[in-house]
């Protein structure tokens, strides 16, 4: 049993089952019934709430723990969802496939990092948009969850360059926020937001 599948083995949903804000925030710019990709979707969440939004989602993770309930929570919710259980470190999606792709948390090693989010960027259609939150390094003076190592969390400036070339940035920010999301990821925190065009 891998990280992930111990932690969602654990009662209840570690971040909780309502969908992220950022989402929330860039799911206004998507047309009804786009296909939408979610690396690292854990419980599903965020791909739940998007398939009841009229999207075809698909939500990947290395966690069949995690899947298990993301399908449970979509069949509660009465919407379709099409997961796939894989290793984002060799994974990538057909090419010009997705209108969005939606990389929440997800926090990759820095070893594999750039090419997987390249590869992921691939999957886009022209046009289509990536979508990024993530911490930032300054997260590790606060308590609010992520990764504990400093490599594998994302500074605006790091976005930018692993989608060089690929997609024109739109909108560039970090700084602080509120997080509520199930007992994962409670109180203050510094986050990493970046979002971009496929050229």
């Amino acid at each position: 049993m891998n990280f992930w599948d111990q932690r969602f083995s654990e009662p209840g949903f570690k971040y909780g089952t309502e969908p992220n804000a950022f989402v929330q925030l860039q799911a206004a710019h998507l047309t009804r019934g786009s296909r939408v990709l979610l690396p690292g979707d854990g419980e599903g969440r965020n791909g739940v709430w998007l398939a009841q939004q009229g999207h075809h989602v698909t939500s990947v993770d290395s966690s069949a723990v995690g899947l298990k309930k993301a399908s449970e929570l979509a069949a509660q919710r009465g919407v379709a969802l099409t997961t796939a259980l894989e290793d984002l470190a060799l994974w990538e999606p057909e090419p010009g496939s997705f209108d969005a792709v939606m990389i929440i948390f997800t926090h990759l090693p820095e070893s594999f990092r750039r090419d997987a989010h390249r590869r992921l960027g691939q999957g886009l259609k022209p046009g289509g948009r990536l979508v990024v939150e993530g911490f930032h390094p300054q997260q590790l003076t606060h308590s609010s969850g992520g990764p504990k190592d400093v490599t594998m969390l994302y500074s605006a400036e790091q976005l930018s360059d692993d989608f060089a070339a690929l997609l024109a940035p739109e909108h560039v920010w970090h700084g602080e926020v509120s997080l509520s999301e199930g007992p994962g990821h409670q109180g203050l925190a510094v986050v990493t937001r970046w979002t971009g065009r496929k050229l």
